[in-house]
């Protein structure tokens, strides 16, 4: 479990003793299953990270739910979109993608519209990181939706990251796109489910 759960969780159980204190059970118990909810959403399992310098992993957990080319002239010199769906129920810890060192963060200010809606990488208040390593320049996009309205990035430009490394979470339902080169074949398919940190996207040619 990652340390911004306890913000949430410490309040819920010290309501909750008071509760049962002052003999209201139902309502202690009710706080005390929603403060295990939180502990299960913060949650941030091990993952195997897999090995090859080539190798590009998946920044988040969920449900791929876009691949697509963006022109040339698009961002880091075109290449291709993939866009992850998070339901409330996945991990929101979000992984590098490969090995190397942030170039750029910005935070862009938006809408709240339902995360699985494309229109939602362009509009919606996201955090943008831009990595390079091994040759290639890569961006996550985290994506705010209509639930999760928190974006967090724990790192900052000049930070040196290891493939599989945390570096941020999305507080309830959200989306993460990435962007990788042209060049990379990507391996997986709209409808695929991705685990952070251990499923392979794609590999650099």
């Amino acid at each position: 479990m990652v340390s911004d759960a306890y913000r949430f969780v410490v309040p819920f159980l010290a309501a909750a003793a008071g509760f049962a204190y002052w003999q209201f059970p139902i309502t202690a118990i009710i706080l005390v299953l929603t403060a295990g909810f939180i502990c299960f959403f913060f949650r941030n399992p091990s993952r195997a990270v897999p090995a090859g310098d080539n190798v590009i992993v998946s920044p988040a957990d969920g449900k791929v739910v876009k691949i697509t080319l963006i022109p040339t002239e698009g961002e880091a010199g075109g290449g291709h979109q993939i866009s992850i769906f998070l339901s409330i129920f996945d991990v929101h810890v979000n992984r590098s993608p490969i090995d190397g060192i942030v170039q750029k963060f910005q935070y862009k200010r938006g809408k709240f519209k339902v995360a699985f809606d494309d229109q939602a990488s362009s509009l919606n208040e996201q955090n943008i990181i831009t990595i390079f390593g091994h040759g290639m320049q890569i961006i996550v996009k985290q994506v705010a939706g209509m639930i999760a309205r928190r974006v967090v990035c724990w790192k900052q430009p000049g930070s040196i990251l290891r493939r599989g490394e945390l570096i941020g979470l999305i507080r309830f339902g959200s989306r993460v796109d990435i962007i990788v080169p042209e060049r990379v074949k990507i391996l997986v398919r709209v409808g695929d489910r991705v685990k952070g940190g251990s499923s392979i996207l794609g590999e650099c040619l």
